[in-house]
């Protein structure tokens, strides 16, 4: 896929789950994502999916 449309993808599910944030902003964070090779290697939506993993699991409380 080309680098352009898997920014655009990956920008679109990016802003499902950040509605308020600007999509110009979003675009470069995607950008950014593209720019890992391991994130580059998987579809845009798994690699925004991946990327929001730390986010949508919520703050970790610390134990001990």
């Amino acid at each position: 896929m080309p680098a352009e449309l898997w920014i655009d993808a990956c920008a679109h599910r990016l802003q499902r789950q950040w509605r308020t944030v600007d999509p110009e902003t979003l675009e470069e964070v995607a950008a950014d994502l593209w720019r890992d090779p391991r994130l580059r290697a998987m579809t845009p939506a798994e690699a925004a999916s991946e990327w929001l993993r730390p986010v949508a699991s919520g703050p970790r409380q610390a134990t001990g």
